[in-house]
């Protein structure tokens, strides 16, 4: 046949959509006539067996109508229920009379791989894949429930009257060996079908309405959305195509996994660079200063800040002094305005010889208890915060003279230092862990520390007490001590005994 006696008459854009393939099924009622369709049914109840592809769909029924029997009704609802009702028993009809008929699904095609779901529109077809296809038979349990109730009452009779005196025959099983291929055979009988689908429970589900938004919303997805008359759902797909290679990356890996593995390689308590970014400024400031070194050593930025270890200290401590710069350039949003900064950093750090230190209460919480001796918070928060007070009125510290004044063990004072200090072996003294940084101050940091000043001043009765005390227990135990730094603080001298040995 030549090309001229069959003409294209017209052309068809075919377009596939997938948004619904692993959930779109085909419910078909065979025994109902054309005419009488569900369309503007009522459902009451819905359940479906997932694994077995099974829909159960109650349809009410208008029991007010003309065309309803109701003395039939009731009747059909005693046969099904009984007259003495069970209490623990769901009742078919709760209204007392049959208000509903029950439709369960059975499968007429099991291969449905040929079948697709199309729709038309401004002269495009958009077809979607089958899951399953299945017809809906009406169901009627109010008779079995009958029947079975029936049998059971009438062998009660038999009972009853003697019948059960005769000698009862017992049913002898026998089971064979059982082979690999009678297995197989004994999996796909109908006794064994209809036992895994009698096992798995129904789940109950949501109707929607054929006019309601949400089943609006479902067709839709019906659309590949890449023709003029798609939805647009999957346009915004197509749309990769034109973005920049990084959030081209960004649409194609999945953040929430990528975090999630991150976060089984990192250190205890380090935050990746993309959750850094989606916390509020001030989390992220406190992440900076109380976890710097931990945190730029995870191989997402370049600063490495100096690190302190010593003989004294096997285990390296996170440094928690930083400089104004290093936060400016850890700070995953580098175009945030710097006057802002500082001011949420005056909030959550002090400002100790132009560098900036977490303060007391973000590095020992409330409830903690430090990892040694079991010191509570509060007074290593009073320690720590006496340290950094000391630190802005001389330049070298003593820390048996710490240890004097705090009455700390030695082993929390030297971890307190570790974190903000550094030991000179030379005179064995401990100065701050960067270099002044004062000279390169800018305003508005010459006004934080001007703030700041206050509080400490604030502070200096209880931090003399603390000294007061200290002389007190001092004197009372020994005598002489000088100190170096500054700051009236007492040694003890051991005198040597006038015992005879």
């Amino acid at each position: 046949m030549d090309d001229e006696d069959d003409p294209v008459v017209e052309e068809i854009p075919v377009h596939l959509s997938k948004a619904l393939a692993e959930n779109l099924y085909v419910l078909q009622y065979p025994v109902k006539s054309a005419t009488a369709t569900f369309d503007d049914g009522r459902v009451v109840n819905c359940c479906v067996k997932p694994i077995n592809q099974q829909i159960k769909v109650d349809y009410a029924l208008d029991t007010a109508s003309r065309h309803y029997d109701a003395f039939k009704g009731e009747q059909f609802a005693l046969a099904a229920d009984g007259k003495q009702r069970d209490k623990t028993q769901k009742l078919t009809f709760r209204s007392g009379t049959m208000d509903k008929q029950s439709f369960l699904s059975a499968k007429p095609i099991e291969d449905v791989g040929r079948y697709l779901v199309c729709v038309m529109q401004d002269g495009e077809m958009h077809a979607t894949p089958l899951k399953g296809i299945v017809a809906m038979r009406q169901m009627f349990s109010y008779f079995d429930k009958q029947d079975t109730r029936t049998k059971a009452e009438q062998k009660a009779e038999r009972d009853a009257d003697g019948a059960a005196d005769d000698e009862e025959l017992t049913q002898v099983t026998v089971k064979f060996a059982e082979n690999e291929r009678m297995r197989k055979a004994r999996e796909k009988s109908f006794n064994y079908l209809s036992e895994m689908e009698a096992e798995e429970p129904w789940c109950e589900t949501f109707w929607h309405e054929k006019t309601s938004s949400t089943a609006e919303l479902e067709k839709q997805k019906l659309f590949s959305g890449t023709g003029a008359g798609g939805s647009g759902r999957l346009a915004s797909d197509n749309a990769a195509l034109n973005v920049r290679p990084a959030e081209y990356m960004e649409l194609l890996i999945s953040k929430e996994k990528t975090d999630r593995n991150i976060d089984s390689l990192l250190p205890s308590k380090v935050v990746c660079m993309h959750k850094l970014s989606h916390l509020p400024l001030e989390d992220q400031l406190k992440v900076l200063l109380t976890d710097g070194k931990k945190y730029t050593c995870s191989f997402f930025v370049s600063f490495k800040p100096p690190f302190l270890t010593s003989r004294h200290s096997p285990t390296p401590l996170p440094a928690k002094v930083i400089t104004s710069q290093q936060i400016f350039d850890l700070l995953p949003n580098r175009t945030l305005p710097p006057e802002k900064v500082r001011r949420v950093l005056m909030k959550v750090g002090w400002l100790i010889r132009g560098n900036w230190v977490a303060q007391a209460e973000y590095v020992y919480p409330d409830g903690s208890v430090s990892g040694t001796n079991g010191v509570t918070a509060e007074q290593m928060r009073n320690a720590r915060d006496y340290i950094l007070y000391r630190f802005t009125k001389c330049d070298r510290l003593e820390r048996s003279q710490l240890v004097t004044i705090t009455q700390l063990p030695v082993e929390e004072i030297r971890e307190i230092l570790c974190s903000i200090a550094k030991l000179n072996p030379a005179d064995r003294t401990w100065s701050m862990l960067l270099p002044s940084n004062e000279a390169s101050l800018c305003v508005e940091e010459q006004e934080i520390c001007e703030r700041q000043a206050a509080y400490w001043k604030a502070r200096t009765e209880f931090f003399n007490e603390m000294e007061r005390k200290s002389n007190i227990a001092g004197s009372s135990s020994g005598s002489g001590g000088g100190s170096t730094g500054g700051g009236p603080t007492s040694k003890r001298v051991r005198k040597r005994s006038t015992r005879d040995s």
